[in-house]
């Protein structure tokens, strides 16, 4: 289970609203399941049906949560004209099995799902949304 407030939901949609018709990314930080900072970072594949990192922009948000005391629990995107579910395209280059992918959809109306991703399966997770 992954606990997300909805300020933080908001700033991922926000980002996915600046980003389309490109996929948004980003890393989300906590501890014990609970997100409390987004990390948006660049989709350098440009692309509105899958995304890559900028390497320089991972490696500063993971030092920035270690500075906090945080962990990267999960990666986000956004998918701007499809449901909120891993495409083939996330399950063949999802490459950390201990991380869940949150994927927010910005169909009408937007919807938030997570998943795990294990040897090309991806699985429901559950995501308790918070004040």
């Amino acid at each position: 289970m992954l606990s997300i407030s909805r300020r933080i939901l908001a700033e991922i949609y926000a980002h996915g609203l600046r980003d389309r018709p490109l996929e948004a990314c980003g890393y989300l930080a906590g501890r014990d399941r609970l997100v409390c900072r987004y990390y948006p970072l660049t989709n350098v594949d440009k692309s509105p049906e899958h995304f890559t990192l900028d390497p320089a922009e991972q490696f500063a948000a993971v030092r920035s949560a270690r500075q906090y005391g945080c962990n990267i629990l999960a990666v986000a995107h956004t998918h701007p004209a499809s449901p909120a579910r891993p495409s083939p395209e996330d399950i063949r280059l999802a490459y950390d099995p201990d991380i869940l992918y949150v994927i927010y959809s910005l169909l009408e109306p937007p919807t938030v799902k997570a998943f795990s991703i294990r040897r090309g399966q991806a699985v429901a997770a559950e995501l308790n949304i918070e004040e």
